[in-house]
């Protein structure tokens, strides 16, 4: 089958489009032929080794795909040949068919397209675990989400104001990203560009919220952003940290928790794929419905054949992709 091929660790633009054996369904396991894949930024640090699980070389890189099961193994009742499936796995999707879990893969809403379908995968999985299971957010909350218009971020603003949010405040970088994160339903809009950062996050988010604060924040950004919104955060706010696109891992200063009585905590969606595939599903449905109901619709700025992957990635690593970038596999 065609893939792109991972034979050693190394940037993403040393890597190409390759042949790979087609793979045969183990015991509870289904493959796939893929329509669609989701283009992600932990993608770009498996390729080069750094992510914290390395697959087995050689391998294709992809963590998420929308396609048609093409076969399925020994003790598989739940999924069929030829039903319409999206899927959640740690390596494969870039790539002609994926071997899968049939745990991690979850059957399509009717009318849903494949590029939809993968773009509603590994980035609403995270928001929604990071706003409803670390964040706790309840109705009625105020919720500021850094980096708005990227992949994570889109998510998270429609998903904060498809689960009640009172308001949601979207940290962007220029105009144009701006404009993305109030199509999505950002109430306020920061510039994080044009503004000091230490003071004008806190003020911006004041005004945006009655000067209540915060009560959750999204942050897959890091870096003076981070410590910037730490500032905005309301009396007993919720802080979860998903990832460092801007480079740079911040430091939190415990001394600010324990006078704001804030909290701070991390995710990594995959540990729960892997421990709570039915919570995952769970999750995947109302994401779905959430979708058939108007309630969600992903960005997806620009699609790329197979070929085209090095293009995506280099738009990821260079904080220039708004909402999703899919590969058009078939």
């Amino acid at each position: 089958m065609k893939a792109v091929v991972v034979s050693t660790f190394a940037p993403f633009d040393q890597i190409a489009v390759g042949e790979l054996p087609d793979p045969v369904p183990g015991k509870g396991e289904v493959v796939i032929d893929v329509k669609a894949a989701e283009v992600n930024y932990p993608d770009i640090l498996v390729i080069s080794g750094q992510y914290q699980m390395k697959p087995p070389l050689p391998f294709a890189p992809g963590k998420a795909a929308a396609g048609i099961v093409s076969a399925v193994g020994e003790g598989v009742t739940s999924l069929a040949v030829g039903d319409r499936v999206s899927a959640q796995v740690e390596y494969g999707a870039f790539a002609q068919k994926l071997r899968a879990p049939a745990v991690n893969v979850y059957r399509m809403p009717d009318g849903l397209d494949f590029a939809k379908a993968a773009a509603l995968g590994l980035v609403y999985q995270t928001a929604h675990f990071a706003l409803i299971e670390r964040a706790r957010m309840q109705k009625g909350d105020r919720v500021l989400v850094l980096g708005a218009s990227g992949g994570i971020g889109v998510a998270s603003v429609q998903l904060a104001k498809a689960l009640g949010a009172a308001t949601v405040v979207a940290g962007v970088l220029g105009e144009a990203n701006a404009e993305v994160a109030r199509r999505c339903g950002a109430d306020a809009v920061i510039d994080l560009g044009a503004i000091d950062l230490r003071d004008g996050v806190r003020e911006a988010v004041r005004a945006a919220t009655d000067g209540h604060g915060a009560d959750v924040v999204i942050d897959p950004v890091g870096g003076a952003a981070n410590a910037a919104a730490l500032r905005a955060i309301a009396w007993r706010g919720r802080m979860v940290i998903i990832g460092f696109a801007a480079g740079e891992t911040p430091t939190i200063k415990a001394n600010y928790l324990l006078v704001k009585n804030i909290e701070v905590s991390g995710l990594q969606w995959s540990d729960y794929r892997d421990r709570t595939p039915d919570w995952v599903r769970r999750v995947q449905d109302e994401i779905f419905s959430l979708h058939v109901a108007g309630k969600l619709d992903p960005v997806i700025s620009r699609r790329f054949p197979l070929e085209g992957f090095k293009e995506g990635l280099g738009l990821l690593r260079d904080g220039k992709a708004q909402g999703k970038l899919i590969l058009e596999v078939a």
